[in-house]
């Protein structure tokens, strides 16, 4: 797996803090889908790789400790971050102990969260070096910025999150099918031109000479 966009899953029962914590996550490039209970979230998560896993604890159907048990038992890579309204310390320890690689009791303020998910993908996927460079481009995971040459490149979240898995390839084909995984959600058309017009505007907004590579029925490569 490319250690770039972050996949992350919400599981929250609530609809509006679901959408709500989905929306912001994804403005901070993260591609994000959503459950909005126990099964909905085991069926996510058979078929989906998620780097972190937002979860909250207290679910109908299957109760979120049983979710947490199953992705540990399962042996995916996935980091578990626990929500829930008891902000006892015994709770704590319990949903510690459960496997859960972090707890966030609710209410919670929202760059807390995000601080938090992002640490826990960095325990989770190989580091990157601090800057992704190739010829003359450069770019910052970590301050979320693009350089060509001394000129900072104005791209959005999507633009900028592609750049990175190209990046982060050093050089290998990077199939269609992949960039979406990886820099789209759920809620994506596999079936739509999206990556093909997303590669097309960052072109543009790289400039000449050309850099992205298309390889006949294989994908884009820099």
């Amino acid at each position: 797996m490319l250690a770039t966009t972050m996949r992350v899953l919400v599981v929250e029962d609530h609809r509006r803090l679901a959408s709500t914590l989905a929306e912001g996550l994804r403005r901070e490039g993260m591609a994000v889908d959503v459950a909005l209970d126990g099964t909905d979230a085991m069926t996510h998560v058979a078929v989906n790789g998620y780097d972190v896993v937002v979860l909250d604890r207290d679910l109908p159907g299957v109760h979120g400790d049983q979710v947490c048990k199953a992705l540990i038992a399962s042996g995916a890579p996935t980091r578990v971050l626990m929500l829930t309204a008891a902000s006892t310390i015994r709770d704590r320890v319990e949903g510690l102990e459960l496997g859960a690689d972090d707890y966030l009791p609710k209410p919670f303020e929202f760059p807390e969260l995000v601080a938090r998910v992002r640490a826990l993908r960095r325990r989770a996927v190989a580091p990157l070096p601090p800057t992704l460079a190739r010829a003359d481009v450069n770019l910052d995971p970590s301050r979320r910025v693009a350089f060509r040459g001394d000129r900072r490149l104005p791209l959005t979240p999507k633009e900028f999150a592609l750049l990175e898995c190209l990046l982060a390839a050093d050089g290998r084909v990077v199939s269609a099918e992949e960039l979406l995984a990886r820099v789209w959600d759920e809620a994506a058309n596999p079936f739509t031109t999206t990556v093909k017009t997303t590669v097309g505007r960052l072109r543009a907004k790289l400039g000449d000479p050309p850099l992205i590579e298309t390889v006949r029925e294989a994908g884009y490569r820099i």
